[in-house]
C-alpha cells in the first residue's frame, strides 16, 4: 500500500484520491497518515497560529489536534468531511487553550513570520493592530472571526465547523465587526467611505 502513496513518481501508477489515502490511514498504514497531516497541517497550524497569535502555541495546538485525529480515523467518513473534523476539532481546541489557565497567552519575543495567507493589508502596522483587537475578542466570537476571514469560509460553513446556529454566528460576526470598527476609530483609524 506504501507504494500507492508514492506513486506520483511513477507516470504508469495513478495517484491515490484523498478517500483512498483516508481508507489507507484507517487501515493503519503509518505513510498514509503522514500524507493526511502533510496535507492538512498548514489548515490546522494557520488556524491555530491566527487564533493564538503564537507560533509555539500553534505548533502544540495542531500536534494535539493530529494525534487526536490519529485516534479518532475510524469515525472520519470522507476527505470532504476530514476537513470539516479537523476545523471543528482546531477550533474547539483553540476556545479551549484560551479558557485554561495553564495556557495564557505568551508574548514571544521573536519575531516570526506567518504562514501565507491571504492578500495582505497594505499598513503593516495597522494589520498589527487589527491582530491584537482580534486577539482580544472572547473565544467565540474571535475564532468565527478568524474562520471567516482568515480561512475564508462563508457563514453556514463557520455554522457547521463551531456548532452554533447560523444566526448566532451571523451576530457574533456583526457584534465583532462592530467592536472592531470602535477600537479603531478610537485610535484614529477611520474606514474611508
Amino acid at each position: 500500500m506504501s507504494q500507492m502513496l508514492t506513486a506520483a513518481a511513477s507516470p504508469d501508477v495513478p495517484v491515490p484520491s484523498e478517500d483512498d489515502v483516508l481508507a489507507q490511514a484507517r487501515a493503519g498504514v503509518p505513510e498514509a497518515f503522514a500524507a493526511l497531516v502533510r496535507e492538512h497541517q498548514a489548515m490546522v497550524f494557520g488556524l491555530a497560529y491566527h487564533f493564538l497569535q503564537s507560533w509555539s502555541q500553534a505548533e502544540e495546538l495542531a500536534q494535539d489536534v493530529f494525534l487526536v485525529l490519529h485516534q479518532n480515523l475510524a469515525r472520519i467518513e470522507s476527505a470532504r468531511h476530514l476537513v470539516l473534523w479537523l476545523r471543528r476539532v482546531t477550533s474547539n481546541r483553540c476556545i479551549d487553550w484560551v479558557r485554561s489557565p495553564r495556557n495564557r497567552r505568551e508574548v514571544s519575543m521573536e519575531i516570526v513570520h506567518e504562514p501565507a495567507a491571504a492578500a495582505r493589508l497594505q499598513d503593516p502596522m495597522l494589520d498589527a493592530l487589527l491582530r491584537r483587537l482580534v486577539a482580544e475578542l472572547p473565544p467565540h466570537p474571535r475564532i468565527v472571526v478568524t474562520l471567516r476571514f482568515q480561512e475564508d469560509l462563508d457563514l453556514a460553513e463557520i455554522a457547521t465547523i463551531v456548532d452554533m446556529p447560523l444566526n448566532t454566528v451571523k451576530s457574533h460576526l456583526r457584534r465583532s465587526l462592530e467592536v472592531l470598527r470602535r477600537k479603531l476609530a478610537d485610535r484614529g483609524h477611520v474606514h474611508g467611505s
